[in-house]
């Protein structure tokens, strides 16, 4: 029976807080033991595909990407499932955030888009080795579909309209709890979630054989639709509550750990 394993990014597999923006090696070895054991891999993250370094693009180490948090899903370079936001809520969206000196970039497959002038947002992408030369920055609104968006503001929840988009129907998304300046925007419908049912429905993979690894609250639904979650040991309390096993730390290759302990070593070396 086929297994398919789903990792989250940032704080799972990297962590940016510290300034790793790449994969240790003992984290790269488990997951090529995975493939080697016959598992289909994925990442499942918030991030669109054009944030991606080659670290996990061009590394061998993945099948398949759920991303923009389930509003695209990728299998062997292949889209199987896409949802795009509609375009006259993007534009009325993209109308207020201009009106209130709000920087965005709207996320796609496989571009992203931002303006030349929004050098805030540029400045957080480069500040995280994320390589905004891939950036889109000369577009035609009019032309894109767009499946998230991110915000960047000067004040806190950007003097509440973040919470009105957050109220926005058909939308749902994240505000940055520690300084509450930035926050990500995404269709209700969509989520790491609904990315993996997309996946194991298209490999034919009962829920019983799949895991997932995460740390975020983005990661929430995801642990629910799995068979097995693996929850980090930077997690929050209430990502570690949905938690069948409790991993060390980003830091300390929790998911190299749960791999070998709760994945190979439990299942025999195999994976289908």
């Amino acid at each position: 029976m086929s297994k398919a394993v789903f990792f989250d990014i940032d704080g799972t597999l990297i962590n940016i807080k510290n300034g790793q923006t790449s994969m240790h090696e003992a984290v790269r070895a488990a997951i090529r033991d995975l493939r080697r054991a016959g598992c289909y891999t994925f990442i499942a993250s918030g991030r669109p595909w054009a944030y991606l370094s080659p670290d996990f693009t061009s590394s061998g180490l993945f099948d398949g990407f759920v991303l923009l948090n389930g509003a695209i899903v990728l299998l062997d370079g292949r889209v199987i499932f896409r949802r795009n936001l509609p375009l006259p809520t993007v534009k009325e969206i993209v109308a207020i955030a201009e009106a209130n000196g709000i920087e965005y970039i709207l996320e796609s497959w496989p571009d992203v888009y931002l303006k030349t002038e929004y050098r805030g947002l540029e400045k957080v992408y480069r500040d995280i080795d994320i390589p905004v030369d891939r950036f889109v920055r000369d577009y035609e609104l009019d032309r894109l579909s767009v499946g998230k968006m991110e915000f960047l503001c000067g004040t806190p929840g950007a003097g509440g309209i973040f919470h009105k988009f957050l109220a926005w129907p058909g939308l749902t998304g994240l505000i940055d709890p520690t300084l509450q300046r930035y926050m990500e925007l995404y269709s209700a419908e969509v989520s790491k979630a609904t990315g993996i049912q997309q996946a194991l429905s298209y490999l034919n993979i009962p829920v019983e054989q799949s895991y997932a690894f995460g740390d975020g609250l983005n990661d929430l639904e995801m642990m629910d639709a799995v068979g097995h979650s693996l929850v980090m040991g930077n997690a929050g309390r209430e990502l570690k509550a949905r938690a069948e096993h409790v991993l060390p730390t980003v830091d300390e290759d929790g998911a190299a750990e749960g791999i070998y302990r709760y994945i190979l070593k439990r299942q025999g070396f195999s994976c289908r």
